[in-house]
């Protein structure tokens, strides 16, 4: 096991507490280690006083196989498992042991006991973690062969398809998935490379942005006509009546700075949440006004009681137990409304949002206060 330079600080803290004690000679504390999966070795990983010379390990010292009135024992031990040991020796010409350093010795044995089990802990989530990352990276590896290839099918049906064919958009959806599903993949990849700690660490670690570019600035409606493409091809797979924005603002046909595009992350979950758990034949849509970005459907109303508790990560409703999702996508929608300065809200029916939209049904609305 390889231990942290904290711990090793700790047992040198803990040893030199010791120094004032007139009767002690030497405090060696060992730890087992287990090398190329030979039986455990005690050794040596901090002593007092500094003797100038390496310790061997506790089998490999033939002087400690007799024993000694001036030697004690204290194990580290964390149930049955002996994770280590404190040596102590006294001069030949000390009194009995006084309990109060047995005390003392005892309590800096479990202190570490505790400390080396935590350690442990750490050194194998540690290995589980490095482990996962490389596990990761190969699947991102595995998973740019198949987009390649469905990119180069879908360019190839293009060029078989008359210019003035319906199916084109289909065709044209299709790469522009390509395309996104490669963004989050390079994500995902940037996720499991090492980062410097003068990097630090980001604020929503766990979201992959839908941009990766190195402009500093995008217009909106480029990443949000995507959406809309995937949620009308949705709506006509599931027979459904599908209603896109009829007016853009002057807000969205702007260059925004390239944080923004958290917008197309809170409108995909919205969207996805809606076709995923409104009812079956119930319509669907969306209004893009001043106030904001409102998703709609006129499916069953969320239940009063619940509504308090629609954006908490994992709550999920009685009437969509029945239906798999994970119950993060409301919570993941409303952080990132946070972050850009505004807010997610909750309106049932949806004319109370706009009243041209229906009286029956649910609408979640992005207010962004500062547009």
């Amino acid at each position: 096991m390889e231990l942290s330079e904290r711990f090793l600080n700790l047992v040198k803290v803990q040893l030199q507490s010791f120094s004032a004690e007139p009767s002690l000679k030497h405090l060696i504390v060992y730890v087992a280690q287990t090398n190329n999966g030979a039986a455990p070795s005690l050794e040596v990983v901090g002593e007092w006083p500094q003797l100038g010379k390496a310790l061997p390990p506790v089998e490999a010292d033939s002087e400690l196989r007799a024993p000694s009135p001036y030697r004690r024992w204290y194990p580290l031990q964390e149930g049955s498992i002996l994770m280590g040991v404190i040596r102590a020796e006294r001069f030949h010409d000390a009194e009995a042991w006084p309990d109060n350093l047995d005390q003392r010795l005892t309590a800096a044995a479990v202190a570490l006991a505790q400390c080396l089990g935590l350690e442990l802990e750490r050194t194998n989530l540690l290995k589980e973690l490095n482990q996962n990352r490389e596990q990761i990276k190969l699947l991102v590896h595995q998973l740019r062969n198949p987009l390649a290839a469905l990119r180069t099918y879908a360019k190839l049906l293009m060029r078989r398809l008359d210019p003035d064919s319906n199916n084109r958009t289909l065709v044209e959806g299709l790469l522009t998935e390509e395309a996104q599903i490669n963004r989050y993949i390079s994500a995902l990849d940037q996720l499991t490379q090492p980062k410097l700690p003068s990097q630090g660490s980001s604020s929503s670690p766990l979201l992959l942005p839908p941009i990766l570019s190195k402009s500093k600035s995008f217009n909106l409606i480029d990443i949000l006509q995507p959406l809309l493409d995937r949620a009308s091809a949705t709506a006509n797979l599931q027979g459904r009546e599908w209603f896109a924005p009829t007016e853009w603002p002057d807000w969205v046909d702007t260059q925004k700075p390239m944080r923004y595009g958290l917008i197309a992350e809170i409108v995909a979950n919205l969207l996805e949440n809606a076709f995923r758990y409104s009812n079956k034949g119930s319509s669907i849509g969306i209004i893009i006004s001043q106030e904001g970005i409102c998703v709609w459907d006129t499916g069953e109303p969320i239940e009063k009681g619940e509504r308090s508790e629609i954006f908490k990560k994992g709550f999920r409703g009685t009437n969509v137990k029945d239906k798999d999702g994970s119950g993060l996508g409301l919570s993941l929608a409303s952080k990132l409304a946070k972050e850009l300065g505004g807010e997610l809200k909750l309106f049932i029916p949806p004319s109370t949002f706009n009243p041209n939209l229906p009286s029956k049904g649910n609408a979640f609305a992005f207010i962004l206060k500062a547009i």
